[in-house]
């Protein structure tokens, strides 16, 4: 068995790497923190010229190549050093590239994908609504009828990631009411600047420079060409988005643990009392290196299951295992930070506090853990739970 990464991957992760250490500096992301809701176009642009958005697609669109190993490499980076950055950097990766390359006509992938890539458009993906995420075939309420040459859509979506800046919202919809709703589901490319189309910034805890948004559709009238895919069978082409976008989730949780991790590190080596570093305590020796223990754990599902997905082979049940792991490894990370750094932990001149309020959002995003562990039950054999 082979653990190790190619050149061109280790490549990649020294590239990203060293772009977080000179483009999201500390000050740089608690600036973005406190002061904005999606980060900037110029940040967007520097990540197009390494070419962060080309991971995945093809080169005859612009792309570089690549799967969803060298996506995890440079997300992970990404996220270790900001993870609303990686956030709204990788929505293209769900809500974009992935789907249009694989699901896309030809006349799609010629005109979106080179702008995805070359970061003059952004993407974000509508599929979540208020009567329930978890229970996204029971919930699901928003709707497309044909008309002529168009589809006229209407309903509403919640907790959609950087739609109040997207051009484009790839947005999931029912288009036939009268059969079993994984039968007609179907997939539109959404002009944000749509006539009927609103979008509202939701206040929230964490990861403050993503903002999270209600999307609502009133009469919004669509292009019949700008269906994704085929009419109806929506829902099976998202299964090959909803497995990866776990895979993407659980480097965003595997992130926020590198960061407190290594600020808890940090920390326990400077920090004095009792007249020596609090690193030399056993207990807090211990906390450490139990957090070192779940990111490794982390880590290695996470890139097995990118690997397994790579190979095109099954890894539903594992990238549920993944977000599991991943988001207890920053949970883990992020309360015995707090622990290790006491009343600084608390205050905003520390990290900590951010790594803290961020952690939250991944354990039910894009599902609860709870419903993940009855997915991965039933994988055995148990009956559904729900």
């Amino acid at each position: 068995m082979e653990f190790a990464l190619t050149e061109n991957q280790e490549m990649i992760r020294e590239t990203f790497r060293k772009f977080a250490e000179k483009e999201l500096t500390r000050e740089y992301v608690r600036w973005l923190d406190e002061n904005c809701d999606f980060p900037p176009d110029d940040l967007r642009h520097k990540l197009a010229d390494l070419g962060y958005f080309g991971i995945g697609v093809p080169e005859e669109y612009g792309g570089i190549g690549g799967g969803t190993v060298e996506m995890a490499i440079a997300t992970e980076e990404l996220a270790t050093a900001g993870v609303a950055v990686a956030i709204g950097m990788g929505i293209v990766f769900i809500g974009g590239t992935r789907p249009l390359t694989e699901f896309g006509s030809e006349e799609q992938k010629t005109r979106y994908l080179p702008e995805i890539v070359s970061g003059e458009k952004k993407w974000s993906f509508a599929l979540t609504e208020p009567a329930g995420g978890t229970d996204i075939l029971g919930a699901i309420a928003a709707t497309a009828r044909r008309e002529g040459d168009e589809y006229v859509l209407n309903g509403s979506k919640i907790f959609i990631s950087g739609a109040h800046v997207a051009d484009y919202i790839l947005t999931v919809v029912i288009t036939d009411k009268d059969t079993e709703r994984k039968n007609g589901l179907s997939v539109f490319i959404v002009d944000a600047k749509s006539k009927g189309v609103t979008v509202s910034l939701i206040p929230k805890l964490g990861i403050h420079a993503c903002g999270t948004c209600e999307v609502h559709y009133e009469d919004v009238r669509v292009p019949a060409e700008n269906l994704v895919g085929v009419e109806n069978k929506g829902w099976y082409q998202l299964l090959g988005t909803l497995n990866p976008e776990r895979i993407a989730t659980s480097t965003l949780s595997l992130g926020i643990a590198n960061a407190a991790f290594r600020d808890a590190l940090e920390y326990s080596k400077e920090r004095k009392a009792f007249g020596k570093p609090i690193g030399q305590f056993q207990i807090l020796q211990n906390y450490l290196a139990d957090i070192a223990i779940e990111i490794e754990n982390a880590r290695n599902l996470i890139y097995k299951c990118a690997w397994l997905c790579d190979s095109g082979r099954r890894y539903d049940v594992e990238a549920t295992m993944a977000k599991i792991v991943a988001c207890r490894a920053s949970e883990k990370a992020a309360l015995w930070g707090m622990e290790i750094l006491g009343g600084y932990g608390y205050t905003m001149e520390y990290d900590m506090q951010r790594h803290f309020r961020d952690y939250k959002q991944m354990m039910f995003s894009p599902i609860s853990d709870e419903m993940s562990k009855n997915y991965i039950a039933q994988s055995f054999g148990l009956p559904r739970s729900y």
